[in-house]
């Protein structure tokens, strides 16, 4: 609108109070003040219409707006940083003065790059009045001032704006999706905050700093919830880093104008939860395949330079494996090191959100730590466990992975070193959250222990299947038998692997750990094949055994002990591994010698030497001997040679029902 139109008033007031009081008399002066009004209404509806496509314009361009006041925020945000890093330096920040001058003399480049950066786009860098023209928001008040209507023009601008402003803070239903999504969502409420702003210091009262106040709290509610709705879609850590990259511009950005922005960086802390949730999930992911690629296999080295690759990926320490000539093996496989390196990559994309959250170090510290116990404690942890259940992973695998767990403990020092030196924090500085990870890898060892005892037992009752007794023979092969070989021979094998576990002196404890778990499963499986071993003889499938089956089946217990009695693994005391068939060992006995006058007259004295044969076992056996068809029977031969001896056994067959009752009477 012209400013012609406001002079225009001007004239007409003059007319009004000057001169047409002094042509009053005359007909064409009463005509003019009848027109008056009306044209007064007219230059209202021209500059209203002009306000009208104000409003529209800046509706339109709020996004270009917002995206300079942005671009300008994190310009001056960049040169702050590179001035406050070069002060560091030069202040004695750091303590070294080669350092000193080589990162003052980075710093000199960085800042000297952002200042010709600068340079190059100061033509495109505007400021709101350069982008937009408020003349007419000037010209329209000071027309509605002039006509003494200034509150319906308050009022009218408040109200549209206000309509602006939910247009402007309701989101596409597709923000979440793309990075530019959410940046046109923030450039827009930037743009429109950054025109508010501006009428507020170039007009008297049109606005004031409580109405803006008030829409800013009313947007920033909106803005929050559409964040905290639409950010929890997000999957991507990539794309919740960059939408954190963002509100934080976003809220330099309003800051720089004057608003309040605690809310936005405390919802920023709710982002990181879920940023840090995203993360969990990826490296779930990274972890399984790094678990499902390793052979578990000792890491074999054969020449120096293989030997410094891997110990610059992992700190792994030991004296006598450098002394030792080339080829040679590190203890543990292929996942170790890229487990360490792993977790380390997950530091530091932890880290990227924590920077420019207005933050102590120490605060940033804790909050990685907390994230590394989170990633170790549930995410390593559950992959480790599920690893350990799988089908595929064997007796040797699981020894190899009790190898692998003790290495990456004993690494967790060390990335509580890598955490304090990245967030920059010194040494004394107590630490409220510690790395917990031991739990981890112990909690990981054990499950490990538990499935190489199960599997063991499998392994055993894999052999103990393929038995073929024929358990009516009349004596027995004079040999052990063959499934019963092969099951020893495969427990040889089994705990050989358990023997070359490390015992070095610096893995006391490791080496004390694998002996005690070589232990268990030895004594475990000695047990659980005494276990088998009783139960095929008293299954209640099997209706018939002769002496000759006796005999045979003697014969393999025999082979059962010897095999424990030859220390398949070290560190038992006594006979405490034979001990596991003693059970086997005294039933054989007494049917062998057929000594049940002593079995009957000591039954229940501690000092019995039948003491570990139940009488409801004896029976169990002793009914299994009888032969309804009397041939080739014990008892038959008795029989025929001396029927005092088969009274003997009817008597002994009371017996122990007598004994059996008694038992049963008295549970």
């Amino acid at each position: 609108m012209p400013p012609r139109y406001y002079s225009a008033l001007k004239t007409m007031e003059q007319l009004e109070n000057v001169y047409f009081p002094r042509v009053s008399q005359y007909r064409f002066c009463q005509l003019m003040i009848d027109t008056l009004p009306k044209l007064r209404e007219d230059i209202k509806e021209i500059s209203m219409s002009d306000l009208k496509d104000f409003l529209e314009s800046i509706r339109k361009h709020s996004d270009k707006i917002g995206e300079t006041a942005m671009k300008q925020a994190q310009q001056q945000k960049s040169f702050s940083v590179i001035l406050q890093k070069q002060n560091n330096a030069r202040f004695g920040k750091n303590t070294h003065v080669d350092n000193d001058s080589i990162l003052e003399e980075k710093n000199d480049i960085v800042l000297k790059h952002v200042l010709e950066e600068e340079a190059e786009n100061e033509e495109e860098v505007l400021t709101v009045q350069d982008l937009v023209d408020f003349s007419p928001v000037y010209r329209c008040l000071h027309i509605y001032s002039a006509l003494g209507d200034e509150e319906t023009f308050e009022n009218y601008y408040r109200k549209q704006r206000k309509k602006q402003a939910r247009l402007v803070l309701q989101p596409q239903s597709s923000v979440h999706e793309t990075v530019d999504g959410y940046r046109r969502y923030f450039t827009q409420i930037v743009g429109f905050f950054v025109v508010e702003d501006h009428i507020l210091h170039v007009t008297q009262g049109l606005v004031t700093r409580a109405y803006t106040d008030e829409l800013w709290n009313m947007a920033l509610s909106k803005i929050i919830a559409v964040l905290r709705a639409h950010s929890s879609y997000c999957t991507d850590p990539d794309l919740v880093l960059e939408l954190k990259n963002l509100i934080v511009i976003f809220a330099d950005t309003l800051q720089g104008y004057g608003f309040q922005v605690n809310r936005l960086f405390d919802l920023l802390f709710e982002i990181r939860d879920q940023y840090n949730e995203t993360l969990l999930k990826k490296w779930a992911g990274i972890f399984r395949d790094i678990f499902e690629e390793d052979n578990y296999s000792p890491i074999p080295i054969g020449s120096e330079e293989e030997y410094k690759v891997v110990i610059s990926k992992f700190p792994f320490q030991d004296p006598d494996l450098e002394k030792q000539s080339f080829p040679k093996k590190f203890p543990m496989s292929q996942s170790v090191p890229l487990i360490y390196i792993q977790v380390k990559e997950f530091i530091y994309a932890s880290l990227k959100f924590s920077e420019s959250l207005h933050r102590s170090s120490t605060e940033i510290d804790d909050m990685l730590r907390k994230s590394t116990n989170l990633l170790l404690t549930r995410i390593l942890s559950s992959c480790l466990l599920n690893l350990i259940r799988k089908p595929h992973i064997g007796l040797t695998e699981l020894v190899q992975i009790i190898i692998n767990t003790t290495h990456l403990e004993q690494a967790c020092k060390y990335l509580e070193d890598f955490i304090t030196n990245i967030t920059n924090i010194s040494q004394e500085t107590a630490h409220t959250t510690r790395l917990y990870g031991l739990s981890t890898f112990k909690d990981a060892r054990h499950a490990a222990e538990g499935e190489i005892y199960t599997k063991l037992n499998q392994k055993i009752d894999e052999f103990v299947q393929l038995a073929d007794y024929d358990w009516t023979m009349a004596e027995s092969d004079g040999r052990a038998s063959g499934y019963l070989m092969d099951l020893i021979n495969f427990l040889r094998s089994i705990f050989q692997v358990f023997t070359h576990l490390p015992t070095k002196a610096n893995t006391n404890d490791y080496a004390a750990m694998s002996g005690k778990v070589a232990q268990t499963a030895c004594m475990s499986a000695c047990q659980h094949l005494s276990t088998s071993l009783m139960q095929m003889l008293l299954d209640s499938e099997l209706k018939q055994i002769s002496m000759g089956a006796v005999q045979q089946f003697n014969l393999d217990v025999i082979q059962c002990e010897l095999f424990a009695s030859s220390e398949p693994v070290p560190g038992f005391q006594g006979d405490t591994l034979q001990l596991a068939f003693i059970d086997l060992r005294q039933l054989l006995d007494l049917f062998m010698v057929w000594d049940w006058s002593t079995y009957l007259a000591d039954y229940g004295q501690p000092a019995s030497k039948y003491l570990r044969v139940n009488p409801h076992t004896a029976l169990t056996l002793l009914e299994k001997m009888k032969d309804t068809s009397k041939k080739n029977n014990i008892f038959a031969q008795f029989r025929k040679n001396d029927r005092d001896r088969q009274k003997l056994i009817e008597t002994v067959v009371k017996q122990l029902r007598g004994l059996v009752t008694g038992m049963s009477q008295h549970m």
